[in-house]
């Protein structure tokens, strides 16, 4: 199987997902508790799971059950990483926060060197100055009165993106210890269903206020949700598949991180031009350069580590 078409369609699906989040928030959830909307993709992780076992011939015969346990635990803490990635949404625009998340590879350099022994390069050193002053390019090009509110979106974006590594660095770690991709990629998608309901169930504000907007919109609401229930599900797929039949996963998820960064920043712009309400990017000059910048720290940042 080649894996770059599988990344291509991943990069797309995600930024394209990103947006979607953003613009349910803003739009129906009007940027409070949009978390909420958790309960939703709970019931459709779960409704997928099973047909995509079928679709893809799921084999968890040889599996462990440590190991089944452990891919379930992969999805949950997926799941649990959603709570802060939507209060960064509430905050930020979608470009700030698709450059946020791109501290995933030096979370992941950082494990395998508390885990695995692995020691860091002159360069890679380089490649996390670089990633890591990214967002303060953007903060410090806000205004006075909201860098506050910046700093919380960069401190909302790395607890995601703990939740999203360690969620990932397990998925990679038992994919294929006694099971198909295909397997593994069902129970994570089960855990993350479980843990979505879990966490709305457990507060019942959250719960309210997500039948609350359904009601108010009458329904509507759930078409962009389904839609992006959807393009999630397989965007999460098609990277666990490429992650599986890549010579590395460093490798896979360089590409994957390079791409997505510059790909949302140039829908932002187009999106925000044609369909305000969905891009919702702020178009004034310094803001435009601040985001391009801490793009192209981000990109070349990924591009150094792999040196």
């Amino acid at each position: 199987m080649n894996w770059i078409p599988l990344i291509a369609i991943n990069v797309v699906s995600d930024s394209i997902r990103i947006f979607i989040d953003n613009y349910v928030s803003d739009f129906y959830f009007k940027g409070k508790n949009s978390v909420s909307q958790k309960l939703f993709y709970g019931y459709t992780d779960l409704f997928f799971a099973p047909i995509i076992a079928l679709c893809f011939s799921a084999d968890f015969s040889t599996a462990t059950i440590s190991t089944i346990i452990l891919l379930f635990l992969s999805g949950f803490l997926g799941s649990i990483g959603g709570i802060p990635y939507y209060r960064a949404l509430e905050i930020e625009d979608s470009t700030s926060i698709g450059i946020f998340i791109q501290f995933a590879p030096v979370l992941y350099l950082i494990l395998g060197w508390f885990f695995l022994g692995e020691s860091f390069s002159f360069m890679q050193l380089i490649s996390f100055v670089l990633i890591l002053s990214a967002p303060l390019v953007i903060v410090f090009a806000a205004r006075k009165k909201s860098r506050h509110l910046k700093v919380q979106a960069v401190l909302y974006a790395l607890l995601y993106v703990v939740f999203y590594v360690l969620s990932t660095f397990i998925f990679v770690k038992e994919g294929s210890n006694g099971i198909n991709i295909a397997g593994a990629a069902t129970l994570v998608l089960i855990g993350k269903g479980v843990g979505n309901l879990a966490i709305v169930y457990t507060h019942p504000k959250w719960r309210k206020r997500f039948y609350h907007v359904v009601s108010k919109s009458k329904y509507k609401a759930l078409r962009p949700m389904f839609v992006n229930a959807i393009i999630g599900i397989i965007a999460s797929l098609y990277y666990k598949f490429a992650l599986a039949s890549a010579p590395s996963v460093a490798l896979a998820s360089a590409i994957s991180d390079t791409s997505e960064p510059i790909l949302i920043f140039f829908m932002g712009l187009l999106l925000t031009l044609i369909w305000p309400k969905f891009g919702r990017e702020k178009l004034n000059k310094k803001t435009v350069m601040a985001h391009l910048i801490a793009t192209i720290l981000v990109v070349a940042g990924v591009v150094i580590m792999q040196i």
